[in-house]
C-alpha cells in the first residue's frame, strides 16, 4: 500500500492506496504533506484537486474500500446520490430496502473510509439537519455548499 498527504481546502487529506485500488481517504486538520506522490495516487489525487477547485463532480478511479458486506451495500448506495443532492439516513434505509435498518446504515455511513469520493456528507436528517459527520459538521457544511453553493447556503446558514 501507499501512502501520500495533500493539502485541500478542508485540511490535510490522506490517501491509501494500491495497483487495486484507492482503499482509504481521510481528512486530518493539519499535518505533512507528501513532497513526493507516488504513482498509483496520482490519478485519485488529481481528481480530488479537480472536485476542489470545482472541476469534478463524479470520481472515476478505482476504489477498493474494506468494509463488511452490508457497509458495502450502504457505501455503493451512497455512490448514487447525484452531486449537489441530499438524502436522509430513513430515505437511504428505504432504499436499502429496510426502514428498520436506519441505525445501522447510519453507522456504516460513519465507517466510510473513502471521504468526498463516496458522499456520506451527502446524507442528512429527515428534517433537513446536518447530522453525524466524522469530519466535523462544519466540514459537511462546506462540502454541500461547494456541492450546491445558492440552495445549500440557505438551507444551512444558522449552522
Amino acid at each position: 500500500m501507499e501512502t501520500a498527504y495533500i493539502k485541500t481546502p478542508l485540511g490535510t487529506t490522506k490517501i491509501i492506496g494500491d495497483e487495486n485500488g484507492i482503499s482509504m481517504i481521510s481528512v486530518a486538520d493539519n499535518g505533512a504533506i507528501s513532497a513526493k506522490i507516488p504513482t498509483v495516487l496520482q490519478e485519485a489525487i488529481s481528481q480530488l484537486n479537480e472536485y476542489f477547485e470545482g472541476n469534478r463532480r463524479n470520481f472515476i478511479f478505482k476504489l477498493n474500500p474494506a468494509g463488511t458486506e452490508f457497509q458495502q451495500k450502504v457505501w455503493k448506495e451512497l455512490l448514487e446520490i447525484p452531486f449537489g443532492k441530499t438524502m436522509s439516513y430513513l430515505e437511504l434505509s428505504k432504499k436499502l430496502g429496510d426502514v428498520k435498518a436506519i441505525r445501522a446504515v447510519a453507522s456504516a455511513n460513519g465507517k466510510n473510509p473513502l471521504w468526498i469520493v463516496v458522499p456520506c456528507h451527502r446524507v442528512i436528517g429527515t428534517d433537513g439537519s446536518l447530522t453525524g459527520y466524522a469530519g466535523g459538521l462544519w466540514r459537511k457544511k462546506w462540502l454541500l455548499e461547494h456541492e450546491n453553493p445558492s440552495k445549500q447556503q440557505e438551507l444551512f446558514r444558522n449552522l
